[in-house]
């Protein structure tokens, strides 16, 4: 399962909301906040093949820019699932993952999975029909590990294209 990581700044560990002009940037696997849940991607035989980021100022500056080389990447590299999280309730970062996740839908077989939490509910409310997204904890809340591991068992269990109903306790 060839998965690729989407990232704010923040995430990728590149910066805060101090530097928030950061450009789409491309690394080998995976960077910042993967650490925290590369042991459950390993068990479900994921191979993050790369993170990708930027901040969301860039990404609503740049939009058309970053969605198409999104799409030229994600066709590229031949990803089967794109990663949007975990966005814990940092709005922006939700906001462009919804926003790149429908364009990736509608434009390359690559499956986006988003990880956010309820506080995000505008945006849970609109695209929960059309995209996977899976429950976690807002920042500092309780339960991040384990939402880390359920995260893992939608991924693989959307890769296996089994039905929702195995994975309805952890999605939205």
């Amino acid at each position: 399962m060839r998965v690729v990581l989407f990232f704010d700044q923040i995430q990728s560990g590149t910066g805060g909301k101090e530097n928030s002009n950061v450009e789409l940037t491309v690394e080998k696997g995976g960077i910042g906040s993967y650490m925290m849940f590369e042991e459950y991607m390993k068990e479900i035989g994921a191979s993050v093949l790369a993170t990708t980021y930027c901040s969301d100022s860039y990404f609503r500056e740049s939009k058309e820019t970053v969605l198409s080389k999104m799409e030229g990447f994600l066709n590229k590299v031949k990803a089967d699932i794109l990663l949007c999280g975990p966005c814990f309730n940092y709005d922006g970062y939700v906001q462009m993952s919804a926003i790149l996740s429908e364009y990736v839908k509608q434009h390359t077989e690559c499956t986006p999975i988003i990880v956010c939490s309820e506080e995000n509910e505008d945006i849970i409310q609109k695209y929960k029909d059309k995209i996977v997204i899976v429950k976690m904890p807002k920042k500092g809340g309780v339960g991040l590990r384990e939402s880390l591991k359920n995260m893992a068992k939608v991924i693989k269990s959307i890769y296996n294209k089994e039905k929702k109903e195995s994975i309805s306790a952890y999605i939205y």
